[in-house]
């Protein structure tokens, strides 16, 4: 069974791959492999596996549990309750900013820019992606940042080469601040980096992951981009005044960036605060509906607005994520990690072979169990170079496929991104930027320790 979860994961990573020519939906799949992953688990010899040694562990407070019992009341659940963390985290997001784009807050912004020059608006586009990433998160910055160019691209092509800079340029963004990504909070939180090393060692690797792949796209793209006609959103929020628009922005964009400030003062989950001002919003947008005719007010309603967030995309992410899940508790991620360590280098070549790989493989499975792992195995001080290489690498490097990050997979299903479209137009291009971002990080460690 231990080989065999491996297989059947590759096959089914294929199947979303290929969701177009197959005509199969990546969401359905996804779930069907989820629960496919944890059958085979519980089916398997447990002392086949290495989670087998958790399963004892239990055994000694619970004597009479069996295996079966273990993996449903101990893994199961807390690997559900992780991923719904992220859902609920994503929903909220998502809501949110449907409320505001539902009442014109969007054109505060999208009316600033001008431009209609494609190269033009991808810099535009990547910088403000890569410096709020850092400051909110790349998941929650990538559902803004489709939102925004929704309203400033309409042809549906040209908007995927964009939406997809904006998820190079948001992976690239939190991968430089300790509250960007998952994977720099789980080293910031664990004492593995502080907040001023994090910025000051990967800054400009990420500037580099972000800068090679803009300036390529720029000499590639030419013309000018077609706005969209006005959509129904835009005509229910006409007779918003500008006044009501303004709060409605305010308030989406503070309760956006409460979420972090929320965690570090109550040491809570992000989900929390951001449901937290999801009702917020909900009770204020409510009191100014009043005042609006019947009609208007439904089509403004946060009732009406959940009836359009996109539940497939939510369960896209439910199915991978407990699929991966399922990998990590049986053991086939903890021995991946384990292979890299036995690389015959020396140190620190072997180290930035490691987290370099790391990288790479984070694009595949999720990079949470991976740095999850590397955090495990090793025991290097604060702020020595391999956390901070770590967090570069892991937040980049799933952005070479699609899939490979939350703010990727929430871009594909907000968008309907093929996956074979991305590998083929922007894999590569997020390959060479992260392997560019690797060589700046190296050569930035070498000249600093020479100094």
């Amino acid at each position: 069974m231990f080989t065999l979860m491996i297989v059947v994961f590759v096959i089914g990573y294929a199947f979303i791959a290929l969701e177009h020519p197959l005509h199969i939906n990546k969401s359905a799949t996804a779930l069907l492999l989820g629960t496919i992953m944890w059958l085979l688990f519980s089916l398997g010899d447990p002392a086949s596996f290495p989670a087998f040694a958790d399963y004892q562990a239990y055994l000694q407070q619970h004597p009479e549990a069996t295996f079966m019992e273990w993996m449903t009341h101990v893994p199961l659940i807390e690997h559900l309750g992780e991923v719904a963390e992220i859902l609920f985290f994503l929903m909220g997001a998502m809501t949110i900013v449907e409320i505001v784009d539902s009442h014109g807050g969007f054109r505060i912004i999208t009316d600033r820019i001008k431009t209609t020059k494609k190269s033009n608006l991808l810099w535009i586009i990547s910088i403000i992606t890569f410096f709020m990433s850092s400051v909110l998160d790349n998941l929650t910055t990538s559902i803004v940042m489709i939102a925004l160019l929704r309203k400033l691209i309409g042809v549906k092509k040209d908007r995927w080469f964009f939406a997809g800079m904006v998820i190079l340029a948001a992976n690239a963004g939190g991968a430089w601040s300790p509250i960007g990504d998952v994977t720099t909070i789980m080293l910031w939180i664990a004492g593995k980096v502080s907040s001023f090393h994090i910025i000051e060692t990967t800054f400009l690797a990420s500037v580099v992951s972000m800068i090679v792949p803009l300036l390529i796209l720029s000499f590639t793209m030419k013309g000018e981009i077609e706005r969209p006609k006005a959509a129904e959103a835009e005509a229910a929020s006409a007779d918003v005044n500008r006044n009501q628009r303004l709060l409605v922005f305010l308030l989406g964009v503070g309760a956006l960036i409460f979420v972090p400030i929320f965690k570090t003062i109550t040491h809570l989950p992000p989900y929390l605060g951001m449901l937290g001002g999801l009702g917020v919003l909900w009770v204020v947008t409510g009191f100014m509906h009043k005042r609006l005719p019947e009609k208007q007010a439904s089509r403004l309603s946060v009732s009406h607005i959940l009836s359009k967030i996109d539940v497939s995309s939510i369960l896209f992410f439910l199915g991978i994520l407990m699929a991966v899940n399922a990998l990590q508790t049986c053991g086939q991620l903890g021995m991946l990690s384990q292979s890299l360590d036995k690389i015959p280098l020396g140190e620190p070549s072997k180290y930035y072979m490691i987290t370099s790989i790391i990288g790479v493989l984070s694009s595949v499975v999720d990079n949470v169990p991976l740095v999850a792992g590397a955090m495990g195995m090793y025991s290097f001080p604060i702020d020595h170079y391999f956390w901070a290489f770590l967090a570069y690498a892991a937040g980049t490097g799933g952005s070479i496929l699609i899939i490979g990050s939350a703010a990727g997979v929430a871009v594909m299903g907000m968008e309907k991104i093929d996956f074979i479209w991305y590998l083929k137009k922007i894999s590569w291009l997020a390959l060479i930027g992260y392997l560019a971002g690797c060589a700046t990080y190296i050569v930035q460690e070498f000249v600093m320790a020479a100094i």
